[in-house]
């Protein structure tokens, strides 16, 4: 997959975490060779068990809306922690408790945490367009006086 489509598909799983008012967002971007199955971890927590099961339905939803549906989701019916996988990204919905216990961000310490708006791909930069040649009247103002065309002084 192009990383580009990949941190699309990651900033929508982001934006509906946020449209349903997720607390604590946090992106880990794992390191080669950590173990890790995966490339990104998007983590973030609910107050309750219905928002936890929110939170995750609404991810699903918006990245089905642009093709993509999960490899796999686990804990839905508990609520405590959603653990939804599109295999290049897994996203973490804990409740409160649940993200104190596992404590995944100290367990993946080495991962890199990013920022939301470094994941949004950025626009390919266009190159300036040429200046256009100024066409210059070869008349003089003299010619232009006897076609009419000067300018009176105002008196």
């Amino acid at each position: 997959m192009k990383k580009s489509d990949l941190k699309r598909q990651i900033t929508a799983a982001i934006q509906a975490c946020l449209d349903k008012k997720a607390e604590e967002l946090s992106i880990l971007e794992m390191e080669k060779g950590s173990g890790a199955f995966t490339d990104y971890f998007v983590l973030c927590s609910g107050t309750n068990p219905r928002q936890v099961q929110a939170i995750a339905d609404e991810v699903e939803l918006r990245l089905k809306t642009v093709g993509v549906r999960p490899a796999h989701v686990e804990g839905y019916r508990q609520g405590e922690w959603i653990l939804v996988d599109y295999v290049d990204f897994v996203v973490h919905v804990f409740s409160e408790k649940a993200r104190k216990f596992y404590d995944l961000e100290r367990l993946w310490k080495t991962a890199k945490r990013l920022e939301p708006a470094e994941l949004t791909p950025k626009p390919k930069a266009k190159s300036a367009p040429k200046p256009k040649a100024v066409l210059r009247s070869k008349t003089t103002p003299r010619k232009r006086a006897a076609a009419g065309g000067a300018r009176r002084k105002k008196t």
